[in-house]
Formats: structure tokens, sequence, C-alpha cells
């Protein structure tokens, strides 16, 4: 069992008290207990079984506009009064910044919402066991499985935060992750794909047997891929690759890469950045939410953002040290986004397919090639050829090439969102984009 709200709500209290006493003007807290336990299969058999227990503190303490952090796993109060001495001395020794300063009071979260992020169910180690045997012979079951790897995790975790302005509070969440990974071999080429779920309850996870025969099934279509030429071609990207660009979106609208002029979106607050079809938001308070939180790591209240108004861009992600320097308020977003995701489309999965002669489909990318200082975007890729809305054959070794500034305006999606991940989108596609292979 993780450590209850009033152990976590006594050490906090203790280290505010405390670094008072010893001089800071403002101090902030945060008390954290994490439990997590994770099985490992291999190829149909146990591999390895874990437990980790982390109990862990992070003070950071102000005098005037100078800051410093201290944190620890050992929360007895002798080291306590130690770690706090330290970092009220380097606190002293610090030099001012003038946007150095906890967040306004009247931002401060005032409730808790109940977001149904806890699960009190534990799945005992046996049981992992057995569901990881059924992953394990469903993914499998076809002979041109040639290797598997599986696991299930279960996490549970409680903090508290707490600041010398007043506020306290905090929230127990939960999540159980299962994931399958398969290579398929033939007698031209070998191939690997995965699937995997996580969820905050228990109940809501893949069935075990449906997640393995996915794994596989992605492996094995990918058999036997063909090499295409260079050209201009429209892309599709798949929903899982499709929250990846998302996930740049959302970084190169952070405020601290605004703040250091190093995003292609600096300077793009209510301009048109998107087609207008495009409405992006970020909603803290979904129920059973991965991303899902009352307050973000500042203990600013969280609430929905729409971050894309018909492809305009209304809002950064704001915390309060790069909102002060930016001349903004911090919308809560301390430790990024919550439930990132971009509205549904208006047609249908399969007109999408069926909206050109001839496109790719982006089931894997290999590389990190999205730099948001200039919005170049270069990854490699896999996938497949589609003609006339159906799949013709897999490819690979090919590079896909754009820049966000136009792949923005080119987006087209379709009608098929579901909040499996903390980012999600639908089935994009974006037209125009470079591609080279042999």
């Amino acid at each position: 069992m993780v450590k209850d709200q009033e152990y976590l709500k006594k050490k906090a209290s203790y280290c505010l008290d405390l670094s008072k006493k010893l001089g800071a003007s403002d101090t902030s807290v945060i008390v954290n207990n994490s439990i997590s336990e994770t099985v490992n299969f291999r190829n149909k058999k146990l591999d390895e079984s874990n437990r980790s227990d982390d109990l862990g503190i992070y003070i950071t303490t102000y005098i005037g506009k100078k800051k410093s952090s201290i944190s620890s796993s050992n929360l007895l109060n002798d080291n306590l009064n130690i770690l706090i001495k330290k970092c009220i001395e380097t606190t002293k020794n610090t030099p001012e910044d003038e946007f150095n300063s906890l967040p306004d009071k009247d931002l401060l979260a005032e409730e808790v919402k109940d977001l149904n992020l806890y699960d009190e169910s534990h799945i005992e180690n046996n049981d992992k066991i057995e569901y990881l045997k059924r992953l394990e012979n469903s993914a499998s079951d076809d002979k041109k499985i040639v290797n598997t790897e599986s696991s299930f995790t279960e996490n549970k975790s409680n903090f508290i935060l707490a600041n010398s302005d007043g506020f306290c509070d905090g929230y127990k969440s939960s999540s159980f992750n299962a994931s399958s990974i398969t290579v398929a071999k033939d007698e031209k080429s070998m191939e690997r794909d995965y699937e995997y779920t996580s969820k905050c309850h228990l109940k809501d996870i893949k069935d075990a047997e449906n997640l393995g025969k996915i794994a596989a099934d992605h492996s094995i279509r990918k058999l036997n891929p063909k090499k295409i030429g260079s050209e201009k071609i429209n892309i599709i990207f798949d929903k899982r690759i499709a929250k990846g660009i998302l996930n740049t979106f959302a970084s190169a609208i952070s405020s601290s890469v605004i703040t250091r002029g190093t995003s292609f979106l600096k300077d793009k607050i209510n301009q048109k950045i998107f087609s207008d079809s495009i409405n992006i938001f970020d909603k803290p308070d979904i129920m059973k939410g991965l991303g899902s939180r009352s307050f973000d790591a500042e203990g600013v209240k969280n609430e929905t953002l729409k971050l894309v108004e018909q492809g305009i861009l209304k809002h950064y992600l704001i915390d309060t040290y790069n909102g002060k320097k930016l001349n903004l308020k911090s919308n809560g977003r301390c430790g990024g986004a919550s439930n990132l995701y971009i509205d549904n489309g208006k047609i249908s999965y399969k007109d999408l397919l069926n909206s050109n002669s001839k496109s790719l489909y982006i089931t894997e990318t290999i590389g990190h090639g999205s730099n948001i200082v200039t919005g170049d975007y270069s990854v490699g890729a896999t996938g497949f050829l589609i003609e006339n809305g159906e799949f013709k054959y897999p490819i690979n070794e090919i590079t896909v090439a754009g820049n966000f500034k136009e792949m923005f305006q080119n987006i087209t999606l379709a009608n098929d969102l579901e909040f499996n991940y903390s980012t999600n989108s639908p089935t994009m596609m974006i037209e125009g984009m470079i591609v080279a292979g042999k």
C-alpha cells in the first residue's frame, strides 16, 4: 500500500516549518510515494519479476528572488534537517533572478476533483503471470511468429504538494500497463511490431488474447516489404504516429522554449498556423484520463484550453517562471500538457484512405527527426502503399520529410478519435510530403 495522505502531509509540513525558521521567505515541497510491480515474459517463459517502492521528497526554498532545490529518498527527520539547512545555504549563495517566485495565490487550486484516477484493485503476481501466459500463447499462435516479449506493470502512487502560501493537496493515481512485442519471419524477411494497453483501472485494459493477436498481426502484415522510389506524395499517419506529431506541437508551444526564442511558433499567438478545420484541446478533467489532474506541478488549477481554434493558435503552455518572462499568467501547465488531443475530422477512416488514388500509410517512424527550432521534420519510416483505398503491400527503408509550417496547413483528419493515451489524434493525412526511397 502507498503511504496515506496524512503521512505525506506531515512530512511536507515539517519541511515548511523548518525552512521558515531557517530563513526561507518561501518554500515548496513535493512528497511522493509510488509502488510498481512488473512481470516480463520472453518466448512463453517467465523472464523477470520485480517490485519497487519509491519514497521521495523534493524541496525548493526561496530567499527573496534567490532559489535552489534539493531532493532525497530519506524522509527521516534527522536527514530532512540536514537537507533543508543545505538548501537554505545554497539559496543564500545563488544569484538573484527577478522571475523566481511561487505561483500567484489566486491561481492555486481550491479543490481536488474526483477524476476516478485510482483503482484499489491489486493483481497478484500469479495473476500477472497467467495474463502474460495467455497473451504469449495468442501472440505465438501463427508459426510465422518466431520471437515474443511481453510485460505487465501495475503502478500505484500518492503525493502531496505544499507551499508556504498555504496550498497543501494531492491525490492517488494508478495505472495498469501491458505490452506485447512480436517478431515475424518468412523466407524473405524478418519484421517486428508491438501493441500495448494502459489504463487507470484494471478492468479497462485490453484482453490478453486480443492484445497478443493484434501485436502478431501487426508484425506479420509487414513481412516481405518492397522498396519504392523518391516522390512527393500524400502521407497518412496511423493514430499511433499522428499523436507523436501532436506531441511535437506541444513541445513547440511550451513557454520555456518560447522565452528562449527556440521555437518556430514563437510570436504566433492569434495567428493561423493550421488549416481552418483544425481544433486542438488540452483537457485535464477527463474521467480516468491518463493525463488527467486537478492542478499542475506548482499547484495552479487546471482548466480546459482550446489551444488551436479553427487553425488559430490561442495559447502557449505556461508555467509561473516562464509566464512572468512573457508577462503572462500561468495557465496551469507546469509539467506540460495534460490530455492533449486534436478534435475529430469530418470524414470516415475509409473515405480518408480513398481520398487519393495513391498514398503511403505510415505505421512506424525511426529516429527523432523533429526540429522545433526550424520546424523541419525528417524521419525514417515503414508502412504500406495504398492504391484506391486498398493496402497493396508493405514498404520500408524510406525517409519522410517536410516542415511543420507547411505540414500543419495541409492536414486532413478522419473521424476516428479514441482516448487511448494522454495524447490522442485521429488518423491524419498530410498532403504533399517528400519521400526519399531507393
